[in-house]
């Protein structure tokens, strides 16, 4: 299950340098400008990024072109993941994190917007993003490509927003 974080994994002898996530557009945006690059954990990082500009322009926009923002991230990281992972040699390298950006932005505009949601969000999300449960590991070992990297992580969100649904609905009940 986390054979993706072992040390003796070829992706993780690959080091990214700021100087590589800054060449070329599809780096900047699939190191989710750099924040990709932060140790340890940059899956981590990234969705915590990903939180940040959510909040920060959460309310200056609408759900609406919130969704839209989610949608084009979805199809322009899927296209930035699989340049990147070209570049670099490697596929789905831990620098590329806008797959969580994607996917933590995708469970935040399922939840409440009160910081105890976005929270649980945030680590429900990473639980399901690490674990990676069926049928997320089929995605993430045999659809090595832009869109595999990008959809698992749409399955991750969609299990951590099931879990905070389940949540939500007994809140409502008790």
């Amino acid at each position: 299950m986390f054979e993706k974080y072992s040390p003796d994994n070829p992706v993780n002898k690959v080091k990214v340098t700021a100087g590589f996530a800054f060449s070329h557009p599809a780096h900047i945006i699939a190191t989710f400008f750099g924040a990709g690059l932060i140790h340890p954990g940059p899956g981590t990082w990234g969705t915590l990024a990903g939180w940040l500009v959510f909040v920060l322009f959460g309310r200056f926009l609408t759900y609406e072109i919130w969704f839209g923002i989610v949608i084009a991230t979805f199809f322009l990281g899927a296209w930035a993941s699989r340049v990147t992972s070209d570049h670099l040699g490697v596929q789905d390298h831990g620098s590329i994190v806008i797959d969580e950006v994607f996917a933590i932005w995708l469970v935040l505009l399922l939840v409440p917007p009160m910081l105890p949601w976005q929270i649980a969000a945030f680590v429900a999300f990473r639980i399901f993003d690490i674990v990676k449960c069926p049928p997320a590991d089929y995605f993430d070992k045999k659809m090595k490509n832009g869109f595999g990297i990008m959809f698992d992580d749409a399955i991750a969100a969609f299990y951590a927003w099931l879990v905070l649904f389940a949540l939500i609905s007994l809140k409502d009940f008790f």
